[in-house]
């Protein structure tokens, strides 16, 4: 499906999308006015229970919905991801993030003391997903009760909420995915009951990269799944680059009625070089 004529506008970290224009947003445009992080400390305090309740609701915003967001953020010892808040908090509408959202374990006290401060201020209307920094920290306890609710159910973490005329779908690349697993059971459904003229899904890691990591396979069955049932765009994180791809099938082959992925890995982590093409 084109994207041409939709209203939604994404906005992924330093670019933004608009029908299917993208205009890149540079971090080197801003005068940067860092946060002063303090590393935390090595000890880890208890992590309140996660309380999991209806599934939460988008901020709204005026005029065309909007979809900002990233992967790949916070560092205590880099400035890199109070500049992604800054252009991010420039911006209105709803915020996501495509996994490991605090470096380097995901700890409370990295929570608290690494991504508060920068991205904290967005909490209120961020909808968050788990990347394998997250989950450094045993079952990603930490991750799940920073966010609350909005990270989904505790230890599953995929979840979906409609944004405009667009479905978004939440998903954990870090647990089984594989066909006929509980979350790839879960999307099956999900789709089936939200058919939506467009669909965005995002997790961490990217079933297609040309960076450090390269391919994972471990999502492939859920990009499939996505393509039975008509979904559009794919955005993951993992890889520190921004990359964008031709719509394809689940085997990499080009097919203009297949999904079209983004590698946004961009939200404030070293940026990588894109090792192959």
């Amino acid at each position: 499906m084109s994207l041409k004529g939709r209203a939604t506008r994404f906005l992924v970290a330093s670019l933004v999308f608009t029908g299917i224009a993208v205009t890149l947003r540079h971090w080197g445009a801003l005068q940067a006015k860092p946060i002063l992080k303090n590393r935390p400390a090595t000890s880890v305090k208890p992590t309140p229970k996660n309380n999991f309740g209806a599934s939460p609701k988008p901020i709204a915003s005026k005029g065309d919905p909007v979809l900002a967001g990233a992967g790949d953020i916070a560092k205590c010892d880099a400035k890199e991801d109070t500049l992604t808040a800054q252009i991010l908090n420039k911006i209105p509408g709803t915020i996501f993030t495509m996994g490991d959202n605090v470096y380097p374990r995901g700890t409370t006290e990295e929570f608290q003391t690494c991504y508060d401060p920068a991205w904290g201020p967005l909490k209120a209307r961020t909808f968050p997903s788990p990347g394998n920094h997250d989950y450094y920290s045993p079952n990603a306890a930490p991750y799940y009760a920073y966010f609350g609710a909005k990270a989904g159910p505790a230890g599953k973490g995929y979840y979906s909420y409609d944004l405009g005329q667009w479905h978004i779908v939440s998903l954990n690349s870090n647990i089984d995915a594989q066909k006929g697993s509980e979350q790839e059971r879960w999307l099956r459904a999900d789709l089936a009951a939200h058919p939506k003229a467009c669909t965005l899904a995002y997790w961490h890691h990217p079933v297609f990269s040309s960076g450090v990591h390269g391919n994972d396979p471990k999502m492939k069955d859920i990009w499939q799944t996505l393509a039975d049932l008509k979904a559009d765009v794919v955005v993951n994180g993992h890889d520190h680059h921004y990359e964008r791809f031709a719509p394809q099938t689940a085997e990499g082959k080009a097919d203009p009625r297949g999904l079209r992925e983004f590698v946004v890995g961009t939200g404030g982590a070293e940026l990588r070089d894109i090792m192959a093409t």
